[in-house]
């Protein structure tokens, strides 16, 4: 067969449609923290919707609450502490060899 006519064809793959991490019951809401804290990385950003497993709808109504969460500050803006850290810790050891010469 060539291989044009192969793209056409269609796979044998079954599909399985995904439940959504959103129930009809859940009101997505930046009041609703326990919700909107699954849809944020360690570091603070909001993940894709290929990763959430959302609609379309769905993750604009995410990002509208994670977005009014933070001007609330009830979300950091960025979630950097590990960076913070870190970089305290090489500012010290570098003031230290800085020292003993």
């Amino acid at each position: 067969m060539d291989k044009s006519k192969r793209l056409f064809l269609k796979s044998n793959r079954s599909f399985r449609r995904r439940l959504s991490p959103i129930q009809s019951g859940n009101r997505i809401n930046y009041i609703n923290m326990s919700l909107i804290s699954r849809f944020i990385s360690e570091q603070g950003k909001i993940l894709s919707r290929r990763v959430n497993r959302l609609t379309l709808k769905q993750q604009r109504l995410i990002t509208i609450a994670i977005k009014q969460a933070r001007i609330l500050s009830l979300l950091p803006f960025l979630n950097n502490e590990k960076q913070f850290e870190k970089s305290e810790l090489v500012a010290r050891t570098i003031g230290l060899r800085i020292r003993k010469k």
